[in-house]
């Protein structure tokens, strides 16, 4: 998977967000809305132990089949794009996989209820969007990982990110294993959108058509700057998909 380039100077004030923003409780509701997407329960592991390890392979498949097609939306929330990338999914009936930043998290957790709520999964993404983990040290990958993790959970109230996705692809054997070992699967991509370019709507719209026979993994962003392109891109690509017979899932676990 190729590395995201350009227009990331955005993550050099992630790193300075406040580590000690606090968080809302949420309610029960919204544990029902992720947890029956899991496993059909309304309550949360009791502790980290109680996590069932998975697989640390990268998963790309849909459980929808063959014929599926799996949104994800990465490095948010953010609170101008990620509320209208909720309207469009709502308004196609399609669930989606978001990958948050951590900082981003816990600086915004009401978006993170908010997207628990609609039956959204929720993907750990760093804490900080550091493309170049995979030249650090194994400490420091934990701690990117890890304290993600908890500031996902948190800001979810108590809900688990069900996968891990590197920033740019820079998985390692390490990171797979940990994330793997706390219920968390790596999840890559197979249509990278390059949103994150502003190439205009009609060009992400163009990518998703030309590279889906690829694999069913689809990559946007919600945060880093303006998706207003991304936003309409998905306005049009969710009724498009569905008309070719497509239908919208979650990757394995």
């Amino acid at each position: 998977m190729a590395r995201h380039s350009g227009g990331r100077g955005w993550y050099g004030k992630v790193l300075g967000a406040a580590l000690g923003v606090a968080l809302a409780a949420t309610g029960a509701s919204i544990w029902t809305a992720q947890a029956e997407n899991v496993s059909g329960s309304s309550k949360p592991a009791a502790s980290e132990s109680a996590v069932k390890p998975v697989s640390a392979t990268i998963v790309h498949a849909s459980d929808k089949g063959a014929r599926g097609v799996n949104i994800t939306i990465d490095d948010g929330p953010d609170p101008v794009w990620t509320p209208q990338m909720l309207d469009v999914l709502r308004e196609n009936g399609v669930k989606a996989t978001f990958c948050m930043v951590g900082t981003q998290a816990q600086a915004h957790p009401d978006l993170v209820k908010e997207v628990v709520a609609a039956g959204h999964r929720l993907c750990d993404h760093s804490v900080s969007h550091d493309t170049a983990m995979d030249k650090q040290s194994e400490a420091y990958q934990k701690d990117q990982i890890l304290d993600a993790e908890r500031m996902i959970i948190k800001a979810s109230g108590g809900v688990r990110p069900m996968y891990y996705r590197a920033p740019g692809g820079a998985f390692t054997p390490y990171s797979r294993k940990l994330a793997a070992s706390h219920g968390m699967r790596p999840l890559g991509w197979n249509v990278d959108t390059k949103d994150f370019e502003k190439p205009g709507t009609d060009a992400i719209v163009a990518t998703v058509e030309e590279q889906l026979p690829e694999g069913p993994t689809l990559l946007f962003h919600d945060a880093g700057g303006d998706r207003a392109q991304t936003v309409e891109a998905l306005r049009r690509i969710l009724p498009q998909l569905k008309q070719e017979g497509y239908s919208f899932g979650f990757p394995v676990r």
